[in-house]
């Protein structure tokens, strides 16, 4: 069967280096291996959400990467490489570059498959990311201030060992190896009308992009990026908008996709977006609160953009992928918090007080009364230009949800208390 495009991605592949007929072939090795048990790799569910399918209109799934053992989908294409590999080849080692999930991907695969595993990190690389991939059988070395500098480091180690060099996304073996997952959510659900892939340098949209085709030719295919990081974004839509900043999504905060990866996607995409950090932030707290399930913020962008086109994807049957679930904990409190004041569960008010006894205990049983739970208070008398005999006190406190929190401020102002939000 002709599959949509293929003209179009035969000249798109001229100047990689690769031709369609090897990719096709490398594809076919790889669902081999996939048949096989693919060196253990968990299977992961891809799940209904009922709640979020009312919530955006459209049927939700969503493939659970972050179940596998390194809460990351990147050790699929780590695999994929490394079985490649003929025995000569593993016993000179591999080599990679990476401050996160591909690192642990190649060190576990490496560690399975009996080849030795090196990879450079950058010199801020957080201890228990390079404590999980030393834990997994990888000789790690810091080096370099930034990615690019490792990543320069392990050419230079592979160039100088022979070791081979695992590319975490620009490499047929690796992203065919990705593209298992589209293989294993379209067994699942089979009628899935559009996947919505998030995209850093490609290698997870282009194989489960030509996986999806091969299976569905008709199946439409959505990438989106954050919209700080919007490299592929720029190419796919001929745009200049700048590539930079802090990102919760910083899986995919990759300013150049790859070689490969980008004539593939050019051809297999139907749609490229962009979302907003608000939104990202959005969906990582909608997948907590209505799935039960963790979400770096790689992995929610692809929720985060159902949300943000609702009209792209109503009444449709839609599937996400939850691709790693590897997230800060001091990071992911905040996101709650975060997100329990914006919808007015978590407030904290400023109280007029005049400094005369009983006054606090006026106010703590107004809230108590009300039903309110207060989290955390301060003072604040001496830094403030209101009179002597009266202070400010700020209290966070706790309600049901905004309705609750407006009943308590106005209980507290109906017994004579000025109150104002101080949390603006």
């Amino acid at each position: 069967m002709t599959e949509p495009g293929s003209q179009t991605l035969a000249s798109n592949l001229t100047h990689t280096g690769f031709d369609r007929a090897h990719l096709d072939t490398t594809l076919d090795a790889v669902i081999r291996w996939h048949d096989e048990g693919f060196g253990g790799i968990a299977r992961t569910p891809c799940l209904h959400s009922e709640p979020l399918s009312q919530l955006t209109g459209t049927q939700i799934h969503v493939k659970l990467e972050n179940l596998q053992q390194t809460g990351s989908f990147k050790e699929r294409g780590a695999y994929a490489r490394m079985r490649a590999l003929g025995e000569d080849v593993k016993a000179r080692g591999v080599v990679a570059a990476s401050a996160g999930n591909h690192a642990q991907g190649v060190a576990l695969h490496g560690r399975r498959l009996g080849a030795q595993t090196r990879i450079f990190m950058p010199l801020g690389t957080p201890t228990i990311k390079v404590n999980q991939t030393r834990g997994l059988g990888a000789d790690v070395v810091l080096e370099g201030e930034d990615f690019d500098a490792a990543k320069q480091a392990a050419l230079a180690f592979a160039d100088q060992s022979g070791a081979v060099f695992v590319h975490p996304f620009d490499d047929p073996h690796v992203l065919c190896g990705q593209g298992m997952i589209a293989r294993e959510m379209l067994s699942i659900v089979p009628d899935l009308d559009t996947l919505v892939i998030p995209v850093g340098g490609g290698g997870l949209a282009s194989g489960m992009g030509l996986m999806a085709r091969r299976i569905n030719p008709d199946i439409r295919l959505i990438g989106v990026q954050a919209d700080l990081f919007p490299s592929f974004h720029n190419l796919y839509h001929q745009r200049k908008a700048p590539v930079g900043g802090v990102t919760l999504a910083e899986g995919i905060a990759v300013r150049e996709p790859g070689t490969l990866t980008r004539s593939l996607l050019v051809d297999l995409l139907d749609e490229m977006l962009v979302v907003d950090e608000a939104m990202i932030e959005r969906a990582l707290n909608l997948f907590l609160t209505q799935m039960r399930v963790l979400a770096e913020g790689a992995g929610a962008v692809g929720l985060a953009a159902v949300l943000a086109h609702p009209d792209l994807f109503r009444g449709g049957k839609t599937g996400l992928v939850l691709c790693g679930g590897n997230i800060d904990t001091r990071l992911l409190s905040s996101l709650l918090l975060r997100d329990l004041a914006r919808s007015n569960r978590l407030a904290r008010l400023r109280i007029q007080l005049i400094d005369v006894p009983g006054q606090l205990s006026g106010v703590s049983r107004v809230i108590s009364e009300a039903g309110g739970n207060v989290t955390d208070v301060a003072y604040h008398k001496t830094f403030s230009n209101l009179p002597a005999k009266v202070t400010n006190i700020d209290i966070s406190l706790e309600a049901q949800d905004a309705d609750h929190m407006a009943a308590i401020i106005t209980a507290l102002r109906t017994a004579g208390f000025t109150v104002e939000r101080a949390d603006y």
